[in-house]
């Protein structure tokens, strides 16, 4: 009986890890500033900042060690990183309001996606848990950019130059046969209708 309770808790040891698994895995690729998330309810692309020149975003694979709903950088000027989910020391993915610079590198270190994407990642990846895998090299890189709609103001319309409007030719008959208005284009005065003569009385 003890070695059969024995074996049980064994099996059960053994299959903890394939249900405590992460099931969302999250692929940021650095040479197109893209991320592509797999979960269980479905796929994402979305374009992120990584870092710019000077600084440096780790390549690898990590897991996640902390979630924060709001963090504010103490290292660069209390700057807010909305739905920060951390995955090496101080570096993680957040939230940006720079919507301008997803797409290219911009940041210190972090993987900046947009406030929306990072709030639907984020309750991915706290009812799944994670995997991240930081792939290529930002520095020969084709970026994507204007892949996602700015959240600012919108855009001015274009302004599109108003066709030159034709102006129409004098009628011929209104011309009466004047040379000069033949060649510079220009109608002669017109005259008034000739009357008809009143026709006498037989």
């Amino acid at each position: 009986m003890r070695n059969r309770l024995a074996a049980v808790l064994l099996l059960l040891a053994l299959g903890a890890p394939a249900v405590c698994q992460a099931r969302v895995r999250i692929t940021v690729d650095l040479s197109n500033q893209t991320m592509d998330v797999d979960a269980s309810g479905g796929s994402y692309s979305w374009p992120i900042s990584s870092a710019r020149d000077g600084y440096v975003t780790p390549r690898g694979t990590y897991g996640v060690q902390s979630l924060q709903t709001m963090h504010y950088s103490k290292k660069y000027h209390n700057s807010p990183m909305p739905h920060s989910i951390f995955f090496n020391g101080g570096f993680a993915i957040h939230g940006t309001y720079d919507l301008a610079n997803l797409g290219r590198p911009a940041s210190h270190g972090c993987v900046r996606i947009s406030p929306a994407n990072a709030a639907t990642l984020y309750e991915l990846v706290r009812e799944e848990g994670a995997t991240i895998h930081i792939i290529g090299d930002a520095s020969n890189a084709t970026y994507v950019r204007d892949v996602e709609p700015r959240e600012a103001s919108p855009a001015a319309p274009r302004q599109t130059a108003a066709r030159p409007q034709r102006v129409a030719a004098a009628p011929v008959a209104a011309q009466n046969d004047n040379p000069l208005a033949l060649i510079f284009g220009f109608s002669a005065p017109s005259e008034p209708a000739a009357q008809p003569k009143p026709r006498g009385r037989r």
